[in-house]
């Protein structure tokens, strides 16, 4: 499943991001997601969500789904 595709994200599911200040290495910062911020259904970089933790970023991977 694709990152970049709103509808495949949901809530609850696990994913790695890349943040703002990682952009530049690409470093992976995995999580759950707590509320999606993208509003387009697609975005090229990744649609942009903040995790449990509070952490901000682009969806790169999608690791599973409850």
């Amino acid at each position: 499943m694709s990152g970049q595709e709103r509808k495949n994200i949901r809530s609850g599911i696990r994913v790695a991001i890349v943040l703002k200040k990682d952009q530049q290495t690409g470093i992976l910062t995995e999580g759950v997601v707590k509320d999606i911020l993208t509003k387009s259904s697609f975005h090229p970089h990744g649609i942009k969500v903040r995790l449990t933790s509070g952490h901000v970023g682009r969806v790169k991977q999608i690791l599973d789904s409850p």
